[in-house]
């Protein structure tokens, strides 16, 4: 059966209004809804993309405190902005977002586009960030497709498309286009994003609940626990790693600065290497901090944490030592620099050694 034929198959307006009085009556008391101000919508969405809604509230508090106007943020230096972003991870997306920022201020006098051709010209903006933000901050019939939108048409239109196909967009899109209640668009995105979220969720969908249930062709034909259909991941790839807390005579700390590109590009860390498992870590470590560094330490025998990190496609795990230097000066000039534990604290730093700070100081009390 064609899609098409499929949507035949529900009545789009009863469909809208159960979807939509059950949002009005249901949704959760989030901060971004407060208020439909493009640049604080903008924010949210970018910053609830592969991210808990727990997680971000604190964050996006806190973001709208330090930038409260579009032109703030714009202005802020990249090291700022990644202190604010530090935990959230995917920190190109605070990258991207601040040089669409800085662009619609420059070129678009701080005023976020309201067209699906000029808002998906900036960085980062892609057709669901797109979508969002035209739809609830500014009232337009523009779909907004997230995996929880895909996840609840699925299982609503029993679409078989596998959603990890990029293609696949495609298909969700124009099903949110022909279903769309152009009263109220930005009611009509969010409801489907919250039903996804609360109700329609990836294992054990609570159907009894749903509002839509009697639209939802799954669960019409006992389906909803196999839809989406989603090809796996491919296997992750892990990486064993030896850290260290260097201190010199004065108590400073060595620390050193990720590259531009790539991977948490930009943020500071310990000293670390990649090793073979099979290797003694100590003299690993003595010798990376000669060779690399040409720094002469004295390390501990043993470590005082193990951290351990999942990345989409990566794992870590992390054995950090303490050590002191003995002799050997760095570059300040270069990526590496000594700092002062206040100074520390002042910088962004990956989770996994945000997480080697803190046991750090722990075992120092």
């Amino acid at each position: 059966m064609n899609k098409a034929k499929k949507e035949n198959l529900i009545n789009i307006t009863e469909f809208q209004s159960d979807l939509v009085q059950w949002f009005q009556e249901e949704q959760r008391d989030l901060p971004w809804r407060k208020d439909k101000n493009p640049y604080k919508v903008w924010v949210s969405e970018v910053m609830l993309q592969q991210t808990r809604v727990d997680t971000v509230i604190p964050y996006y508090n806190r973001f709208l405190e330090k930038f409260p106007t579009i032109e703030a943020f714009a202005d802020a230096d990249e090291e700022a902005i990644l202190k604010i972003w530090e935990g959230l991870g995917y920190y190109s997306r605070v990258r991207n977002l601040h040089s669409a920022v800085k662009e619609v201020v420059s070129e678009y006098n701080g005023i976020v586009p309201d067209t699906k051709e000029e808002i998906s010209k900036l960085k980062g903006v892609g057709p669901y960030t797109a979508g969002a933000v035209l739809s609830i901050a500014y009232g337009k019939p523009i779909p907004a497709v997230d995996g929880n939108v895909m996840r609840v048409l699925s299982r609503i239109l029993l679409i078989t498309d596998d959603i990890a196909k990029s293609s696949s967009r495609k298909v969700f899109e124009s099903a949110v286009e022909r279903l769309m209640y152009h009263d109220n668009p930005s009611y009509f995105n969010q409801a489907l994003m919250e039903l996804g979220a609360l109700i329609c969720t990836p294992t054990s969908p609570s159907c009894l609940l749903c509002p839509v249930r009697e639209h939802c062709q799954a669960f019409e034909n006992g389906v909803q626990e196999e839809l989406p259909v989603k090809t796996r991941k491919k296997k992750t790839r892990h990486e064993d790693i030896l850290a260290v807390v260097l201190k010199n005579e004065e108590g400073k700390i060595l620390i050193n600065k990720r590259p531009e590109e790539g991977l948490l590009a930009n943020l500071w860390e310990f000293p670390n290497l990649k090793i073979v498992p099979l290797l003694d870590p100590w003299e690993t470590l003595q010798d990376f901090l000669s060779t690399e560094y040409l720094l002469d330490a004295s390390i501990e025998q043993h470590s005082f944490t193990e951290v351990r990190h999942v990345f989409t496609h990566l794992t870590w795990t992390i054995d950090a030592y303490e050590g002191r230097l003995k002799s050997g000066e760095v570059d300040e000039y270069g990526s590496l620099r000594f700092v002062t534990e206040e100074e520390l604290e002042e910088l962004a730093f990956p989770v996994s050694h945000q997480k080697i700070w803190r046991a750090y100081k722990e075992q120092k009390r």
